[in-house]
């Protein structure tokens, strides 16, 4: 009986069917990158707030004041009496009554100073300049509230190591295209209640599952790409990530054109229904079919592949040769109770947390610095693309573990000398600390393909998406990191991205080059690679 290999080259590695998949598929790269980075653009600073005092609402409909004019009777004293205190966080410990006066409302104090005056701290009463605009302004993530949003973005990556355990698990035990259009409705619904949360607690518990299902989405629609192809078309799966780079440059189009976080939340969120469309469009994993003992299934969709790539297969493909493991359900004991396999998971685990936690920490670094919000974050996009460039140049060249590791290493060394370079050389610094990124940019998107290739069919949704919770891990740590070490040393965090970087590109060339090998079907034919 032939494998499924040969019935694959026999129908069309990457024929019409296999490109047309690959598009459609590929629009969820777009969709997950608005998730991914929507918090940018939904918990903008407000331009301006100040405290409301209380009963000052009350006097300024007496006294007929604008919100200007409310602002320099009630919070301009405080400002000049009180350097330190801006009226955003702090206000006037008091309660005015009607009988205030309208041209002197501080009269009622007699001869105390506005520095003189008690103070309070600022808990609901705020007052924004563009009220419901953002998430910071809708739910008062301001001042003592502030970390609320780090939480909100801490809460979605959560959601994506739910996602990774949860719905990878489900993908490789039910199928890739049953659990692809359940997520991507997930992703829609649990979008569109966080558009009209009525308080943060709804919004986070939504914003948690929103990520759960966006994870399962992205994961499987990488796996399915990837097992459909010929070893010799899986660059595909670095296409996939162009599209979430171009996902990263549409979105400020976006948030520009929409005024309000509720409508770029429904934006970014309807989409998603789109993709239920798949289930009819996009066949289940044949690869995946074999694994469950499903060979005629599998046969049949082949036939189909063939017909629409315009070929034909011979008569005597009646069977395809069976997995002979025991269809078992997957679980981590499965990635570590061999040692190759053991090895190669723990080398992609780190993998997946030092690229994403260094990628995080340079964006966050770099920046998207004053200036223009909308410009700066589609050219921090645009800066991901030549990465995508190299690697689709090198990948069929050179392989996959050199560009792994020396990408990883050059990111380091990067990191390391832009901690150490003059202030007064902006430029210079900058440029270099472009280059890490551009490494680990570079990193972090041949380990989807590395992590890709070296699991067997039986365990790849599984195995990729429990190494890619890492990814996850990483992100929830990036920002504490960043900013903790940034206290002690502005340059420090520098130094342990560099560390980070130089070990996972040393760790990377341990691993066995994947170029141009059939994906394994089973574990022992990992164990198999050298």
């Amino acid at each position: 009986m032939p494998s499924f290999d040969e019935v694959l080259k026999e129908a069309g590695e990457f024929g019409r069917f296999q490109k047309r998949v690959f598009f459609l598929l590929c629009q969820t790269g777009i969709t997950f990158s608005f998730l991914f980075a929507s918090v940018v653009f939904l918990g903008q600073a407000p331009g301006s707030y100040w405290c409301r005092i209380p009963g000052a609402v009350e006097l300024s409909e007496r006294c007929g004041w604008t919100l200007e004019e409310e602002q320099n009777f009630t919070v301009l004293p405080l400002r000049r009496g009180n350097g330190s205190s801006s009226g955003e966080c702090e206000r006037l410990d008091m309660v005015w009554d009607t009988s205030v006066s309208c041209a002197s409302p501080l009269a009622h104090y007699g001869n105390h100073s506005a520095g003189n005056l008690p103070l309070a701290t600022c808990h609901d009463s705020w007052v924004y300049k563009q009220p419901h605009s953002s998430i910071v302004s809708e739910y008062n993530l301001v001042c003592s509230n502030s970390w609320m949003l780090d939480l909100s973005q801490a809460i979605l990556n959560l959601g994506f190591l739910a996602g990774a355990f949860t719905l990878g698990y489900a993908a490789d035990r039910y199928g890739r295209i049953l659990i692809y259009p359940l997520s991507c409705f997930g992703v829609g619904i649990c979008g569109i209640i966080v558009a009209f949360a009525p308080n943060f607690t709804v919004f986070l518990i939504f914003r948690f599952l929103q990520g759960v299902f966006g994870k399962g989405t992205w994961m499987t629609c990488y796996v399915i790409v990837t097992e459909i192809v010929g070893s010799d078309q899986r660059i595909v799966g670095i296409v996939i990530q162009m599209f979430f780079t171009l996902g990263i440059m549409i979105l400020p189009g976006i948030a520009y054109l929409v005024p309000t976080w509720q409508g770029i939340q429904l934006a970014i969120s309807l989409p998603n229904f789109l993709f239920l469309l798949y289930y009819w469009m996009v066949p289940e994993s044949p690869r995946w079919l074999l694994t469950r003992r499903k060979g005629e299934k599998a046969l049949k969709i082949m036939h189909n592949i063939a017909k629409r790539n315009g070929k034909y297969l011979s008569p005597h493909y009646s069977e395809i040769t069976i997995n002979n493991e025991e269809v078992s359900n997957p679980s981590f004991l499965d990635l570590v109770r061999t040692p190759r396999m053991r090895r190669y998971t723990l080398i992609l685990m780190y993998a997946w947390f030092a690229s994403a936690l260094i990628y995080q920490g340079l964006v966050m670094r770099l920046g998207i610095v004053g200036g223009n919000l909308y410009l700066d974050f589609f050219i921090s996009g645009a800066v991901e693309l030549p990465a995508a460039l190299l690697i689709l140049l090198t990948i069929d060249r050179i392989g996959r573990r050199l560009p792994f590791g020396i990408s990883s290493i050059v990111a380091g060394i990067a990191c390391f000398i832009t901690a150490f370079l003059p202030e007064d050389i902006p430029w210079l610094k900058t440029t270099v600390a472009t280059l890490g990124r551009l490494g680990i940019t570079m990193a972090f998107e041949i380990v989807y393909l590395v992590n890709t290739e070296l699991y067997p069919t039986t365990l790849r949704n599984f195995g990729v998406s429990l190494c890619s919770s890492l990814c996850d891990l990483g992100g929830i740590i990036a920002p504490f990191l960043l900013f903790r070490l940034a206290a002690i040393w502005l340059e420090l965090p520098l130094i342990i991205f560099s560390i980070l970087a130089v070990v996972c590109g040393l760790l990377v060339l341990l691993l066995p080059e994947t170029k141009g090998i059939s994906l394994p079907e089973t574990v022992e034919d990992v164990e198999q690679l050298s």
